[in-house]
């Protein structure tokens, strides 16, 4: 009988040259009888190992499979996004070259007094017509003082008048700065081509510190722009507001905003002497209606709120406003339409208020009125569609 001592332990390692053939392949090429490459159906061999998974994961997809996987990816969005900023870049810069890079005047609301038939003024008149190449739109007054009234109530934007030996000129820049320069240019040429003396007055001038009279422009598009942007921003990092408390933080930024607004402008700088709350309400006026404008698309078509909003306010609206170039110059169809829109509503209060304040207008605070009425009717109605806004009642308290 063999010692104990002979007798090899079973859990003893084999040396390595007892180890057989088969297990000298490494764990990871071995291969199990289900690794193995099995035949298929047509007598070919098919992989149903790892590489076999793959070639599943790679069969090339069908076209419709790679639309629907492409319009849930975040490609789709970030594709339109390319087309429409491209289409808006362009359109922008369309909009305020056709507007603002060659303005022609068609029509000059101008008072006449004087007699209508006298020699002088009906050259100075035409000659006026033939160098501007637009007609000047007669109003007849029988005295100076109801021209001028004419010029206050902005129904006018020059008065002539033929007394003696020649014509006088009064112009009104404050009424509109653009047709102001383009009548004192042509003025002296026409006078001195017709042989007719020609007085020019400024009767009306804007404030020195807005020698161009573009002041109230920017200011009204601050208003615009940061009105919708702060709509956006608050849809974006307050999501969860409910539809009154959105309305309520859109009027209180607008508040906030108008008041900064006018207080940069007046107290900071001194470009504008302001009639300072009725200014600070106008711009905050102009910014709830923006900021409600972006609520309501944001409501009606969700993500893409943005492209009918920028359209109507800055694409449309600020271009078509009088601001930077006043009425009687733009297009027709924008001098008309300017007027309906929030930008050109806000541009015609402000700019009453500061020059013509004993003189105000009812129609552009209506034009406001109405677009925060329609803004916030639609909001409300269809609030349901609203991507923000949170449950009411607590989530535990549901059985």
């Amino acid at each position: 009988m063999p010692d104990d001592h002979d007798a090899e332990p079973a859990d003893r390692e084999a040396p390595a040259d007892r180890v057989g053939p088969a297990d000298r392949t490494a764990p990871a090429d071995r291969e199990g009888p289900a690794d193995r490459a099995a035949p298929a159906a047509d007598g070919s061999t098919a992989d149903h190992g790892a590489h076999g998974v793959h070639g599943a994961h790679a069969r090339s997809r069908t076209a419709a499979e790679k639309w629907v996987a492409f319009k849930k990816s975040p490609f789709l969005p970030a594709t339109v996004l390319i087309f429409i900023l491209a289409a808006a870049a362009g359109l922008f810069a369309g909009s305020y070259t056709y507007s603002m890079a060659a303005p022609t005047p068609h029509r000059i609301p101008t008072a006449l007094v004087g007699a209508p038939d006298d020699a002088r003024g009906k050259a100075f008149v035409q000659g006026m017509e033939k160098a501007l190449n637009a007609s000047l739109e007669l109003h007849e007054y029988r005295t100076y003082a109801q021209a001028r009234e004419a010029i206050d109530e902005q129904q006018a934007f020059t008065i002539i008048s033929v007394a003696g030996s020649g014509v006088r000129m009064d112009l009104s820049s404050a009424s509109g700065a653009s047709v102001s320069q383009l009548l004192q240019q042509a003025a002296p040429q026409v006078g001195k081509k017709a042989g007719v003396p020609v007085t020019i007055k400024d009767i009306k001038p804007v404030q020195p510190g807005d020698p161009r009279g573009l002041a109230l422009f920017y200011v009204s598009l601050a208003a615009v722009i940061i009105g919708f942007v702060g709509a956006i921003q608050l849809s974006v990092h307050a999501r969860g507001l409910n539809p009154a408390e959105r309305i309520a933080f859109t009027l209180a930024y607008a508040l906030l905003g108008g008041f900064s607004i006018a207080a940069v402008v007046d107290w900071l700088l001194g470009a504008l002497t302001l009639p300072f709350v009725h200014s600070w309400l106008i711009l905050a006026f102009t910014m709830f209606t923006s900021g409600m404008v972006f609520t309501m698309f944001n409501t009606l078509i969700g993500r893409w709120a943005m492209v009918p909003t920028w359209g109507l306010m800055v694409l449309l609206g600020n271009p078509s406003s009088g601001g930077a170039v006043s009425w009687p110059l733009l297009p027709s169809v924008l001098g008309h339409i300017g007027r309906w829109l929030p930008p050109g509503a806000s541009v015609n209060a402000q700019h009453t208020a500061v020059y013509f304040p004993g003189h105000q207008h009812v129609f552009p605070y209506l034009v406001l009125a109405g677009w925060s009425l329609l803004s916030c009717t639609v909001f409300w109605l269809w609030r349901h569609r609203h991507p923000g806004g949170r449950p009411t009642t607590p989530a535990h308290a549901a059985h």
